[in-house]
């Protein structure tokens, strides 16, 4: 069996009270009712970067102004292979929403849970929590 590829890349909103934004994945979703950073997949023929000021825009309503590549890393899945993208953002124009509707909060960076986030989000979400980024 052929595990489905699928490359995704993800937003770390960080606003200047080190406050991180992040959204509540759909009941109807893989990884349903976990919280994460937003972000999508990656479509054909568009970059990790192009992704992720397309994905911000789609889902929290925000332009992102230089997106940073802070870490790429793969994650194996039963029924599939993700390869994560994580941009910090620092800067944008707007205000970010839920705005498909999802729950979503600013929360100390410092008070990040690895236990609330999707096992491929466990190492970075400790390196923001230990300060690291």
């Amino acid at each position: 069996m052929t595990l489905k590829k699928i490359t995704i890349s993800v937003g770390i909103i960080r606003n200047s009270q080190n406050e991180i934004f992040i959204t509540q994945r759909d009941v109807s979703s893989h990884m349903a009712g976990f919280w994460e950073f937003p972000g999508g997949k990656v479509e054909v023929g568009e970059t990790p970067y192009e992704a992720v000021v397309r994905e911000l825009q789609e889902e929290t309503g925000i332009v992102a102004e230089q997106p940073v590549l802070i870490k790429s890393l793969e994650h194996i899945f039963p029924d599939r292979v993700i390869t994560l993208h994580f941009h910090l953002v620092e800067k944008w124009q707007g205000e970010p929403y839920g705005k498909e509707g999802q729950p979503m909060r600013w929360l100390a960076q410092s008070a990040l849970n690895p236990a609330e986030f999707p096992p491929a989000n466990e190492s970075i979400v400790q390196a923001l929590i230990s300060g690291e980024i």
